[in-house]
Formats: structure tokens, sequence, C-alpha cells
């Protein structure tokens, strides 16, 4: 375990920072109980950092005064120790910090996200939600930590309501089996491929939303899709910018390419100004369609909401139910592979033309495509309850050398247009740019054009 020496102003910005979803403090005379109900809460959660050895503010007001620490490392394997009793074993680093003008040290814990379900050594589960530490005590609670963390997967439980007919006599499961090799019979792969319970014939969730006719009359969770237009570019827009709602339902392979299909349909309405001037939106193939695709795979069906796909004037935002499962993070989730659905993943790589290939590739091909095409990356999300993923329609050129390349092809260039361009929202922001670009002289605004006709040029020779 390393030791860690940090500077007085450091030490004084930990003892300020406010406590949140991923930053506790606690004094060191916290017990072996306490520690365990802080860090089994992180794991539960997204992760985060607890500092022991510093007091919180309800005890200690006065921040500077919050640097309690102890005088020996010794003194802390109490707290070490019952870190190690959390069931299942948490991934957590724990290290020591302490100053140059300060004998003692304090105790950092920095926990990971994790798959499992963690509880005290007391078997009591906790999670964090902000800057508190909760129980969980409902068991249907914990079953729904289960499946938000990727614990449990809810493609495998059966569903009382359908019947194994439901599968084996669907039009989807005749289609796949057509191109399907060896060649077999609906009930055969249902129950090898474990879609139908063998005990109970009843269906499973996984089957329900593969092959049904009409899974969301069998299901009580939606599994529907909603594609909302938006005419706007604002970041929270109002009830007059909502245009057309279309529901769309079925089984998850036609209603995958259906989904993409519409959305393309709707956003090619849409004119956007690009640097070749007015055209209609549009993006890498590839991209609208690996992000579709994670949506569906990769969503939490314990959740009762649909996919929603909300296409605006300058973007379009893709919204997965659940949040990122086990280890993903927005930050890693490029460069790790988990499937929340694997028997979903899995069965629909055997599709003759797969919507997946089932190598964790789609979201890498997604942005890779975006930067190809010029385009500003893809946002990644991860929200209390779902996933968001914002494909931006806006040029990857820095606004200056935007601004610039419009104006050699259509040699003016107005407030609305650069902000088209360039993804920046605030006229104002867009003005700082021109202002920026006039005092290098690079260009000038078009005197004999004022108000919401104001335009820039490049500067005339005299």
């Amino acid at each position: 375990m390393r030791t860690k020496i940090i500077t007085d102003a450091e030490a004084l910005a930990l003892c300020e920072k406010a406590e949140d979803h991923f930053f506790d403090r606690k004094s060191a005379s916290i017990d072996g109980k306490g520690v365990q109900k802080i860090v089994v809460a992180f794991a539960n959660a997204d992760g985060g950092d607890v500092y022991i050895g510093i007091s919180d503010g309800k005890h200690e007001p006065n921040a500077a005064n919050r640097w309690e620490g102890v005088r020996l490392i010794e003194e802390y394997n109490q707290h070490i120790q019952a870190i190690s009793e959390i069931s299942p074993t948490v991934a957590a680093e724990i290290s020591f910090i302490k100053t140059q003008n300060r004998p003692t040290y304090i105790l950092h814990i920095s926990i990971e996200k994790s798959q499992s379900v963690h509880k005290t050594a007391a078997g009591s589960i906790y999670e964090r939600k902000g800057a508190q530490s909760l129980p969980v005590k409902d068991p249907q609670k914990i079953t729904e930590l289960a499946f938000a963390k990727g614990a449990q997967s809810y493609e495998e439980y059966t569903i009382d309501k359908g019947t194994a007919e439901d599968i084996v006599d669907a039009k989807e499961i005749e289609v796949f089996l057509s191109e399907f090799s060896p060649s077999t019979d609906p009930l055969d792969i249902a129950l090898n491929k474990h879609l139908i319970d063998r005990s109970s014939f009843k269906p499973k969730v996984a089957g329900i939303l593969l092959f049904a006719n009409e899974p969301a009359s069998i299901m009580t969770k939606k599994c529907s899709v909603k594609i909302a237009r938006y005419t706007t570019k604002e970041d929270d827009p109002e009830r007059d910018h909502l245009g057309t709602i279309e529901t769309l339902e079925g089984p998850l392979y036609p209603l995958i390419r259906q989904t993409v299909k519409r959305t393309t349909d709707t956003m090619s309405s849409i004119n956007v100004w690009t640097a070749d001037g007015p055209k209609a939106m549009e993006y890498p193939p590839e991209t609208l369609w690996e992000i579709v695709v994670n949506a569906f795979i990769h969503r939490d069906y314990s959740i009762s909401d649909d996919v929603q796909i909300k296409i605006f004037d300058n973007r379009i935002e893709v919204i997965s139910p659940g949040r990122l499962p086990a280890f993903v993070t927005s930050e890693n989730i490029l460069d790790v592979r988990y499937a929340r659905n694997p028997k979903i993943v899995n069965i629909l790589s055997k599709y003759k033309t797969p919507p997946n290939k089932d190598i964790g590739e789609g979201l890498n091909t997604a942005f890779q495509k975006m930067k190809e095409w010029k385009l500003q990356s893809p946002e990644i999300i991860d929200e209390v309850n779902y996933v968001r993923v914002v494909i931006p329609h806006a040029s990857l050129a820095t606004p200056q050398d935007a601004i610039i390349e419009f104006i050699e092809k259509h040699r003016t260039i107005t407030n609305r247009q650069a902000r088209e361009i360039t993804g920046i929202k605030s006229e104002n922001a867009v003005k700082s740019v021109f202002y920026k670009l006039q005092s290098a002289g690079l260009i000038e605004m078009i005197p004999e054009l004022k108000g919401n006709k104001a335009a820039w040029r490049k500067p005339i020779q005299t």
C-alpha cells in the first residue's frame, strides 16, 4: 500500500470538498461497520472515493479543522479488515495520504463500480444516492439493483402471461430458421437456446423479445420504441417544439431495422447548414445503426419504458432504459466489453445479416465513422435510470477553421450559419469567435448589413 504526500492546499481542498455521489469522508473514529456501509454503497452504485480521517461538515463546520488522521498506519487495520469482509469482494484500491506539515495519515479507499450486488458482513445492502448511503431492504428493490448492475439479466425471467406457442408458432422464428444452419425446428431451438423454461414450458423474456409476433402485448414491461421529432435546437425543448411521435413494435430483428429506417427518413427532411451549404441532415450510416442496435441489445428490459429516439434540428438523442451495467462507465465504454443480455446478443448474431457482430466493436465503429465524416463525436451520458447518446450534427473542425472554410466557399457567413456548422448554441459565443477572427485580420463585418441580416466576409483589400 502506497503513501502519497500532498500539499497543504490539496489537503484543505479535500476538507472543503462537498460530499456527493462519488465522494465521502469520515472521522478516523468510524468503526468497521460504518466503513463497510459506505464502501458497499459505493460499490453498489457507480464507485467512488472515501477518505477516513477527515471529519465531515456535520461534526466540524470549520473545514480547516477537519483533517484529523492517525499517527500510525496500523491504526487503520480494523478498517481495512472490515473491507475484506464485504461479500462478494469489492474491487478497491487502498492507500494512505499525509502532508509534509502534518504527522497524521489519512486512509484513502477508491472503490470501483462492479457487476455484483455487495453486502456488509451482517448481510445488509446499501446504495449510494447523492451524498447518502441508503439501505436497500425491499426484495424487489434488491432485484432491480441486480438487474441494473448486470448481476442478473431480466432476459432469463419467465413470463407467466405467455405460452410456448408465442415463440414456436411465431412468424419471426420461421424467418430466422429459414437461414439457420444446421436446419432445426422451432421447438428444438427454443429449448436448446433456453428461450423456453423446460419445467414450466413458459416462455422467457429473451424468446418473447426475439420472436413473438407482438412482444409488447405479452410483456408487462414496455419493449417498444418511440421516435419523436422536435423542431428546435434547445437542450430542454418545450411542448410546443414537439412534432410527430411514432411508436414502433415487433420482434427485435425487424424492429431494429424499422427504427433505423424511420429515423433516417425523418432526419433526411431536416435541412442544416454545412461547409458545403444547406443539406439534408446526414450521419454515417454505421454510426446511427450501431448506436440504435446498442440501445436495444444492452438496455435493461426490467424497466418499464421504451427506447426513445429524439430527433432535433441539430442532433439525435438515443435513450436506452437502464444505467450502464457492471464496471462499464461513460469514460471506459469504448475499451471494455460487457453484455447485459448475452442471450439476445448471441441469437441476433446468428442471423444471416446480423445487426451486431457480437465482437463488441459497435460503438468504436460509430465514433470512428463520425471522425471520418469530420463530425463531432457522440456523447454518452449515464443518467439515473437511462443511458443517453447524443449524436451532434456539427463539424469536427475548430469553430475558427469551420467559419473560415465556410467563407472560402460561400463568401459570407451569418451568426445562424456559424452556429449550425460549429455546433455552438450561443449567439454571443459565436460573436466572440467572429471578433477574434476580426482581430486576427481574417474576417470583417459587412458594413451595409445590420441587425438580423448581419454577416461577415474576408477583408476586402484596398
